[in-house]
């Protein structure tokens, strides 16, 4: 306030005030956040509400009190009382008229969001302990009741009348087909500046191009303004705008927020993950990549914080008058149903995105010590190893879910990196155990503190106040300045930076302030409240859980859907005997320290700090804070001895086995980019010379990992990294010219159990999609091929085997956006082709299938291949009673009977003896209605049948050549098939096996 106000920052070194950039418009790091509107009084309104209430140790609650009116009655100076009279004209100007382009996003959660929030403290809505806001009523029943403070000002909803101002002026942003909010606005002339807005049409002049002021111009102008904008910044607008619209009874705000989270989460990939960029015009997604830092992260905080806000309140009941809806472009994209504003909606939300993360970001205790990755978007691929000081939220936000075990283990490396470095630098490599792109900086970032007071909020476990600790006097020691607090610009050097960001005061602080004050009245309110991503406290006062807008409705489409539940936080847990922290009896707490590489952290004698010369008639200024303690034994190095079991161990770090299989390349071999073919579930590989899949040992889930078992699995291609979920296609051709079969690198094994029956049906032809259809389960990795046998393998390594995978390296790497899908075949319009899951029968009665050449899988596009083998089929009933005609085995290749009213031997007993021959009986289909009625057709509801005594003839002799018999399931919708079936063959299964251990993902066709 001394040095600054009412610009929007500070810069603490030169103690002077931080402006917009007007010289280079283009300078968006800067311009984005700064409105010229007291960006920091607006922020930091809060953190002094919250430090009014005092820390109950040396109560200085009457001072910020003070502070916080005196605040708010400058804000008022400045911008007015937000009335359309004399009033409402502030020095600087009549509330928000700025000539400022903004983001929409920064502007809501800074500015938006602090208006709101120091508006409910000011009414009593959110609690500062002994302020007890008296109203006085006015003549006017149309004026609002007033407040008188001390100095003689009178609060009647200047902020809450400021914010709908600064609101209003954001709405244009929301004109768009897609729902999604264009990222910038001016907050006087709207969106000017985006060509294609309905805001930019003049009805005169026709279709302007629109320019920086809102003329228009003939011709456009020579850069045209970006659209993209990114998931956090569209999806993460739902609890300021939904606060906004209750307390002014406005729906629109609320209604476009919701719009635009929707239309992020309808546009996530199939495998349940959202992007980070994203075109507003489009809807398209601008970046491949995704995780859980810059671009993405607020909208995970923002699924679960609408939930547990919109809790107790009943759904709006919307009414937006016809000129409204077309300022904002309301009727441009499609309406929002009505479950789109329950909260269990947004519960669910959180639940399905959560899923997504574990399964494809999260790398679990195999890999060191817990932690997440930049993933691709529409395959999971591993893409990036670094994590961002952003994605420190996010243990916070699992210990607000109730997933607290796994908030604790990804909060440690979080703990370590702030030990190694005194601060979290703005990317971090987890491969190279270094800063990632020279991006060393921290400015104040709140999340790692953040994520420090819910954990101790839901374990009170003494290890984050120590933690807290750590961070308090690095931050103390590094960053304060005669002025205020600077950024670190360089996290490992110290160098800083001359700008305090807005956040610092706003977040950070006020974080730091609530760990250590456990006895603060916001922690014990009893309402559904939220602090939101710039960590601003928001509810929904009771009057106003109820919308009070009218009750005619528009554009809502009704639906049921399923209740979601949300987990609990687990009792804390009781620390070992002898400590008093479960934390630091962790037995992989030094798995952290190790990813982490804290032993690089650098041993400093003397560290000097600019705290000194402020310390010399300080009482709060201790040796602690300008010199970091000597002893490095002990993580964090700020963990006191009396934290530590006297028998304290480290369990062992896993790892998981990996190694490179390698298909040398055939002489003359020419690679093209034809090689590799991107299919819907997976890649197809049309040749295996230079080719090297690189593999990795998953372990079962029940040991802490996260894959599907002890298998491996092909996790690249060529230095190509693939999903959890993709699969490997390989035709049987390609392999067996270059492979050794004694290799037991790449072994194909028979599965003696499952098998698959293929049929042919007279019906309507099939629409085929382009995938690889395959009847097996990720336990079993391959699909059936030809019946001679195939082993496969990797040649020895060689030097020329080396230089041609190089060269398929290099290649393939220029050539990875040819990946394309194949075109569908036409299918055969005469037959329907139907793949189901057979078990064979175990017992001394069981007789081996009959070795015979088996029917081809589908092509890539799904479409069927080749004609299938047996065309006599015989269907009768149980075949319990009666003996079946002597013809029938002799004349039919297949007999296909129901499950139940005798054994499997007796039914077999009923077939009448025949000599063998390629017309004869081949094999009996034995229909299970059972497992249809369960758990319908699902080959793991299969029991394998019991044949316990040789096989006899209805005689009582034994059979000369017993009869071969499966069971399949699918009761009378199967039974159908096969009373319509032309034609019948089977598929084996085998499974591709390295180093006798399954491949989960490589399947032959």
């Amino acid at each position: 306030m001394r040095y600054a106000f009412p610009e929007d920052e500070l810069r603490p070194l030169s103690c002077k005030p931080l402006t917009r950039d007007r010289v280079n418009p283009a300078h968006i790091e800067l311009n984005d956040p700064l409105g010229n509107y007291s960006l920091t009084l607006i922020d930091s309104l809060s953190t002094l509400a919250i430090l009014a209430s005092g820390s109950g140790l040396n109560d200085k609650g009457d001072r910020a009190l003070a502070e916080f009116q005196h605040g708010v009655a400058a804000l008022v100076e400045q911008y007015g009382d937000g009335t359309e009279g004399a009033h409402g004209m502030g020095k600087r100007a009549r509330g928000f008229d700025l000539d400022s382009k903004v983001q929409v996003f920064e502007t809501v959660i800074r500015g938006l969001g602090g208006l709101l929030s120091a508006h409910l403290f000011a009414i009593g809505e959110l609690p500062i302990r002994g302020y007890d806001p008296i109203t006085h009523s006015t003549r006017d029943e149309m004026e609002p009741e007033k407040i008188k403070w001390s100095a003689g000002f009178t609060y009647d909803g200047q902020l809450l009348r400021l914010a709908h101002d600064l609101g209003k002026r954001l709405l244009p942003a929301f004109s768009t087909v897609t729902g999604l909010p264009y990222p910038r606005v001016n907050l006087r002339h709207g969106v000017p500046f985006y060509k294609n807005s309905p805001l930019s049409y003049e009805v005169v002049q026709g279709q302007c191009y629109p320019g920086e002021q809102g003329q228009c111009l003939a011709m456009p102008p020579p850069n045209r303004e970006l659209t993209e904008t990114c998931s956090a910044g569209a999806g993460s607008l739902v609890l300021e705008f939904t606060v906004l619209s209750r307390l002014t009874g406005d729906p629109r705000f609320e209604y476009l927020a919701k719009r635009a989270f929707w239309s992020v989460w309808e546009r996530r990939s199939n495998i349940g993950l959202v992007g980070s960029g994203i075109d507003a015009e489009s809807g398209l997604w601008t970046s491949p990549y995704t995780g859980l830092g810059a671009g993405i992260d607020s909208f995970f905080e923002y699924a679960i914080k609408s939930y547990i806000l919109l809790s107790g309140s009943e759904n709006p009941q919307y009414s937006i008058s016809e000129g409204d809806a077309d300022t904002i472009g309301l009727n441009l994209a499609p309406p929002l149903r009505v479950e789109h504003h329950e909260p269990d909606s947004f519960l669910r939300v959180w639940q399905e995105a959560h899923v997504g993360i574990k399964r494809h970001l999260y790398r679990g205790k195999t890999y060191m010590h817990p932690h997440y990755i930049q993933a691709d978007l529409n395959t999971g691929a591993a893409r990036a190893y670094w994590m961002d000081s952003l994605s420190a939220f996010f243990p916070g936000l699992l210990a607000l879910t109730g997933d607290v075990d796994e908030a604790v283990e990804t909060h440690l490396l979080f703990t370590a990196l702030w030990s190694r470095y005194s601060a979290i630098p703005e990317r971090w490599s987890t491969a190279t155990g270094s800063i990632e792109g020279g991006l060393g900086w921290w400015g104040g970032r709140p999340e790692f503190i953040e994520s420090t007071y819910h954990l101790y909020r839901a374990t009170k476990d003494p290890w984050y106040l120590h933690v807290g600790e750590m961070t308090l006097r690095d931050i103390k020691r590094r960053c304060w300045t005669k002025c205020g607090w600077s950024g670190v610009q360089d996290v490992r050097s110290g160098e800083r930076n001359d700008r305090m960001e807005s956040f610092f005061l706003g977040e950070t602080a006020k974080y730091l302030h609530l760990l250590f004050n456990p006895d603060h009245p916001l922690d014990k309110l009893d309402a559904p409240f939220v602090f939101t991503t710039e960590g601003h406290p928001l509810v929904i006062p009771k009057s106003a859980r109820k919308f009070q807008g009218p009750t005619d409705t528009t554009a809502l489409v009704d639906s049921n859907l399923p209740s979601a539940e949300l987990g609990s936080c687990p009792v804390p847990l009781q620390p070992i005997p002898f400590s008093v922290s479960g934390v630091a009896a962790r037995s992989d707490l030094f798995h952290a320290a190790s990813l982490a590489r804290l032993h690089l952290m650098p041993t400093i004698d003397n560290l000097n700090s600019p705290i000194i010369e402020f310390s010399q008639d300080h009482p709060s200024i201790t040796l602690s804070d300008v010199r970091s303690p000597s002893n490095y034994t002990y993580y964090p190095w700020t963990l006191p001895l009396e934290l530590i079991p006297y028998n304290g161990t480290s369990s062992p770090m896993t790892s998981r086995p990996t190694y490179d299989i390698t298909f040398p390349a055939l002489p003359n071999m020419v690679l093209t980019p034809g090689m590799l073919q991107r299919v819907a579930n997976g890649i197809l590989i049309n040749a295996v010379g230079g080719l090297r899949l690189g593999m990795i040992q998953d372990v079962p889930v029940s040991y802490g990992g996260s894959g599907d078992g002890d298998l491996y699995r092909v996790q690249a291609i060529n230095n190509m990294p693939l999903g959890k979920d993709e699969k490997i296609f390989m035709a049987r051709d390609i392999v067996s010219s270059v492979v050794n079969p004694q290799d037991p690198n790449f072994t194909r094994v028979r599965d003696t159990t499952m098998l698959d029956i293929v049929v042919d049906v007279v019906g309507p032809a099939p629409t085929f999609k382009a995938k690889v259809a395959h009847t097996n389960d990720t336990t079993q990795s391959g699909l059936n091929v030809a019946p001679e046998v195939l082993l496969a393998g990797a040649l020895e390594s060689n030097s020329d085997a080396a230089s041609q995978v190089k060269m398929a390296l290099n290649f393939l790497a220029n050539h990875v956006a040819s990946i394309m899908a194949e075109q569908p075949a036409k299918p055969d319009p005469k037959y329907l082709r139907e793949y189901m899951p057979a078990i064979t029968p175990t017992g001394v009665g069981t007789a081996p299938i009959p070795d015979v050449q088996e029917a081809s899988g589908p092509n890539t596009a799904g479409a069927p291949q080749g004609s299938l083998m047996w065309n006599a089929i015989y269907v009768t009933d149980q075949n319990c009673h009666a003996k079946l005609p002597s013809s029938v085995p002799r004349e039919h290749q297949i007999i296909v009977m129901k499950r139940g009213g005798c054994s499997f031997l007796q039914k077999l007993a009923n077939i009448p003896s025949f000599a063998p021959a390629r017309t004869s009986l081949q094999l009996v289909v034995v229909v299970s209605f059972e497992e249809a009625e369960s758990e319908g057709e699902s080959e793991s509801s299969l029991i394998r049948p019991l044949l316990d005594s040789v096989q006899v003839t209805s005689s009582g002799l034994p059979r000369h050549n017993p009869v071969p018999l499966v069971m399949v399931g699918g009761g009378e919708r199967v039974y159908d098939i096969f009373r319509r079936a032309v034609g019948m063959g089977i598929k084996r299964r085998y499974s591709v096996h390295a180093q006798g251990v399954p491949i989960s993902n490589l399947i032959i066709l």
